[in-house]
């Protein structure tokens, strides 16, 4: 990117991805949370655009930050968790700010039951990354950089 411009994103991450590497290690893995954390702002800095990580277990929480997300980033990352088939509000949240989205999952949500087919964000999202693991968030990061630089 040009300028003195620095991408600033908002990643989101929704209920039980705090129980990384505890949660269903043969689903996610056995990395934590934190190894995560770590794992997206070593890239973000690579890339030199700002992270800020946000995980929350309830829905009202994830509408707050999607909306104070307005004015203050340029783009979400969003990993809905059980809230992908479920929250319309959050859908509409996104919606509302207008953000540049990437939807990110862990597993394979495509090979898993019948219910995690639906993602309702995924209408909203410009990118949806599923089952790469925590690279999914580095290319839902990349994603977001390199379509701000297509927009200049």
């Amino acid at each position: 990117m040009e300028g003195n411009f620095t991408m600033r994103i908002l990643v989101i991450n929704g209920p039980n991805i705090n129980m990384l590497g505890v949660r269903e290690p043969e689903i996610y893995g056995r990395k934590t949370y934190d190894e995560l954390c770590r794992t997206i702002s070593g890239h973000a800095a690579k890339r030199g655009a700002e992270v800020e990580i946000y995980q929350s277990n309830h829905e009202g929480g994830i509408v707050d930050k999607i909306q104070q997300a307005l004015g203050n980033f340029d783009g979400i990352v969003i990993n809905p968790a059980a809230y992908t088939h479920t929250s319309v509000a959050i859908l509409d949240a996104l919606k509302a700010v207008s953000l540049p989205a990437a939807e990110v999952h862990i597993s394979d949500v495509s090979a898993r039951e019948d219910f995690r087919q639906i993602s309702y964000v995924r209408s909203y999202c410009g990118k949806t990354i599923c089952g790469h693991g925590f690279d999914g968030y580095t290319e839902a990061i990349d994603w977001l950089i390199d379509e701000a630089g297509k927009a200049e």
